[in-house]
């Protein structure tokens, strides 16, 4: 051994205080330190010392690991030097050193001893997602993302947390995350140290368990110089202070809108405090999802926010502070404190276990260790738990974009409930890709029991995230944005426009240019669809019409399930009912008038009247006030309809046609006017034609007979041809009391008066007879025409 190693020896020996930092070769001789460690908080020693080398480095120091260690004051037996025994050892990472003078001799420096995981500190994110994980899982992973060892800490919890959609992380450190995160479910933690490598672990828990127990010292004052090296305590204080008697929280959830989620009272001192705590304390928007059990509630539940609340403020009713000289004192650590027994001077919360939060350490070269505590009562019915850490608000949105499982999707990517997926522009993480965040919201200007505005936001889109209440576990999308790979579809080009159009082109349009008002629906389907309203317009702005058009390139239909009205008759303004008819009314009015004095008519020909009561029942009854599914079309300026094929009228009823003037029916071919039973031509003025340009005109009665009556003349002429009159019976031509009668085997003349011929010639020759062709008739025809005339509905089979 050298002389310099013997020295270090015989130094560190007389020294209880040892200061190591690791691969720094020289003595650290401990002048004097101040140090503080805290449940639910990093240890902070801050240790001045002495060294023989004048300039030691900041490479030589800074995030060194180092350890302070506390021995225990050394005995000698007989003279001889026993090997000191290790009361305490700090380990850690040097975070701050500085040198703070100089001599000839030595110089003075100061550094601070923290855990590794002090150093969190400085890895500070603006933003961090984290998806699908509970608590514990993401104090985990940052963790060993700051290559912590899995023995380098300990989860000790008796409750299972449950994995949250989302968790972010919003301008804090990892440090501050992590404490967050922890004080709002009451996890608090600790540190030990392990056996084997003498380095810092950390302790996590939830429960009573976590403490640290079998700890007793005496109640002693020190007096002199002198303790004994008898550890114990002193200058013991305590203070009460009223706190809130109870808690209960509510929050909203949009999967359980019917449920409340409102907790039961919670009282942790079941009535206990009634007479010394005051206030009820009502939380809202606790972030949780279920209410919970009463006695025993799950995590994260209504009951679970507002018993742990209380905890909270119950852990500060009663606070306790005394001295020690015991360099193994730590935080969470449960202390009995003996008294004499026979003349106790101690408050009864004392004579109790205490459960110590908070240390403070003082020690150098000329003054004896000082350990200063705070502690609270401990009890097994009631958990300490650290104090809230504040929750980042988030003021305004945040830059997202909607995704998708698919690449390039056209559609929306939505769950059952109609939420999207989006990845944050400040998410650096890798992660499922479509499942980058919690199912999020859109909000929307209107929204009912599925009913609403929703217009389905697509990959890629460009969305503004915001936060209910600014907490940034609760985004939402706020509203969606163009950009540059989106560009916006109202421009400086047509800013006159206003236009809603879907992905598929599907749009409506409202031009608000004064002078060219307009509105446009249209689809793509089929070629085009559209409904033009106001001024209508080509893809060039062009006018090519006004008023309305409603057209497609495919199939169309208009349907009324209780009536349809076409009408050109103006309502300026819609300023009248929206089925006024009065004027088709009138017209239709005007019509069977009109039928009934023709009917009058009719009646003095004594021809059969026309049938205006099935008229006049359709006007009253399904007409006037639209009673029956009609169209009903009426234009003050006429109607035509026109088509190159075929127009087919059709109806199981009347069809009754009225004119105040002509009705003119034209055909280049053939036309048919059939009716089953009757027919009526009538005219009542000016006489009626019959004429055929070419062809032969042929009038049958096939089972009945033929009447030719006239009041005047009656002239039968053929122009260019022979007249024939046969009977296959008899003819008889009468006029006045004259007649001839020809029948098949003679002719008869008969008068009153004189029968003259004059003749040229009058010729008496043989007997001769002439078969003129008749007309065949079947049987079927002449038995359907017979029961039609009598009025039976059977044809007897002869």
């Amino acid at each position: 051994m050298s002389l310099l190693d013997t020295a270090k020896n015989l130094i560190q020996g007389q020294s209880r205080y040892r200061l190591e930092v690791q691969g720094c070769t020289d003595l650290l001789d401990v002048e004097h330190f101040t140090g503080r460690e805290a449940a639910s908080d990093t240890y902070h020693y801050q240790i001045t010392f002495t060294c023989s080398a004048q300039d030691l480095s900041a490479q030589q120091l800074l995030r060194r690991n180092a350890s302070l260690t506390f021995c225990a004051p050394i005995n000698n037996v007989m003279g001889l030097a026993t090997q000191p025994t290790v009361a305490k050892r700090v380990h850690g990472v040097v975070t701050d050193f500085r040198r703070l003078s100089g001599s000839a001799d030595e110089a003075r420096y100061q550094l601070v001893i923290e855990p590794f995981f002090a150093l969190l500190r400085h890895q500070i994110r603006s933003h961090r997602f984290f998806i699908n994980q509970s608590i514990p899982d993401v104090v985990e992973q940052i963790l060993r993302e700051h290559n912590f060892k899995g023995w380098e800490f300990e989860f000790h919890l008796e409750k299972a947390y449950p994995k949250r959609e989302q968790i972010n992380q919003i301008n804090e450190s990892d440090r501050q995350f992590i404490e967050r995160l922890l004080s709002e479910v009451g996890i608090f933690y600790r540190f030990g140290l392990q056996d084997d490598t003498q380095t810092e672990v950390l302790h996590f828990t939830d429960s009573q368990r976590g403490y640290v127990y079998d700890k007793t010292l005496p109640l002693n004052s020190p007096s002199g110089l002198s303790d004994n090296h008898v550890d114990s305590v002193w200058g013991l204080s305590l203070r009460h202070q009223v706190v809130e008697s109870t808690v209960f929280a509510k929050d909203y959830n949009h999967r359980l809108a019917e449920d409340t989620l409102i907790s039961a009272v919670a009282d942790m001192t079941r009535g206990d405090g009634e007479k010394t705590n005051y206030g009820d304390v009502y939380h809202y928007k606790g972030r949780h999802l279920t209410r919970g059990d009463k006695i025993r509630p799950e995590t994260e539940t209504a009951n679970f926010w507002a018993r742990l609340d209380h905890e909270r403020f119950l852990a500060r009713q009663t606070l306790l502070r005394g001295e020690s000289s015991a360099a193994d004192l730590t935080p969470l650590l449960v202390l009995n404190i003996q008294d004499n027994p026979l003349s106790s001077t101690l408050p009864a919360v004392f004579k109790s276990p205490i459960l110590i939060t908070r240390l403070r350490f003082t020690a150098s070269r000329d003054k004896a260790l000082t350990v200063r505590f705070d502690a609270v009562p401990y009890t097994e019915s009631l958990c300490w738990r650290p104090a809230l850490k504040p929750r980042p608000v988030i003021a305004g949105t945040l830059m997202a974009r909607v995704t998708s499982a698919k690449d390039h999707d056209i559609y929306a990517h939505q769950n059952e409930h109609g939420f999207y997926w989006v990845k944050f522009d400040a998410d650096r993480d890798d992660k499922t890709k479509g499942y980058e965040s919690m199912p999020v919201r859109l909000a929307k200007p209107y929204a009912g029991d599925t009913y609403g505005m929703h217009f389905p936001l697509i990959q890629g889109t460009e969305v503004a995230i915001a936060f209910h209440e600014g907490d940034p576990d609760r985004p939402y999308i706020a509203h969606a944005l163009h950009d540059s790979r989106h560009p916006d579809h109202v421009t400086d080009k047509n800013n006159t426009r206003n236009v809603i159009r879907t992905p598929a082109n599907n749009k409506l349009r409202m031009e608000d240019k004064r002078g060219q008002e307009h509105i446009k629906l249209s689809t793509e389907y089929g070629g085009k669809t559209q409904l033009n309203l106001g001024h209508l317009v080509n893809a060039e702005r062009e006018q090519r019409g006004d008023g309305f058009e409603l057209r497609t390139d495919s199939w169309g239909a208009i349907r009324a399930g209780k009536g349809l009205l076409i009408s050109t008759q103006e309502q300026e303004k819609a300023s009248e009912q929206q089925l006024n008819i009065d004027e088709i009314k009138r017209q239709l009015s005007d019509a069977l008038s009109m039928a009934e004095s023709l009917s009058t008519i009719l009646e003095t020909a004594e021809v059969e009247p026309l049938d205006n009561q099935t008229q006049e029942t359709f006007l009253h009854g399904n007409i006037t006030q639209l009673q029956e599914p009609v169209i009903l079309a009426g234009a003050p300026g006429g109607i035509a309809v026109s088509t190159p094929k075929h127009i087919q009228h059709s109806s199981n009823g009347n069809q009754i046609y009225t004119a105040v003037g002509n009705t003119e029916i034209s055909s280049l071919k053939r036309m048919v006017l059939f009716a089953k039973k009757k027919m009526v031509l009538f005219a009542h003025e000016l006489g009626m034609k019959l004429v055929s340009a070419a062809g032969k005109i042929e009038i049958q009665a096939q089972t009945g007979e033929v009447d030719i009556i006239a009041q005047k003349g009656l002239n039968i002429t053929s122009t260019n041809d022979e007249i024939i009159i046969s009977a296959k019976k008899k003819i008889t031509l009468q006029s006045g009391s004259s007649y001839i009668t020809i029948e098949g085997s003679q002719i008869e003349h008969g008068t009153s008066g004189d029968f003259n011929v004059k003749s040229s010639n009058l010729q008496y020759m043989d007997a001769a007879t002439l078969n003129m062709p008749y007309s065949q008739f079947t049987a079927c025809e002449s038995m359907a025409s017979e029961a039609a005339q009598n009025g039976t509905g059977t044809v007897p089979l002869r």
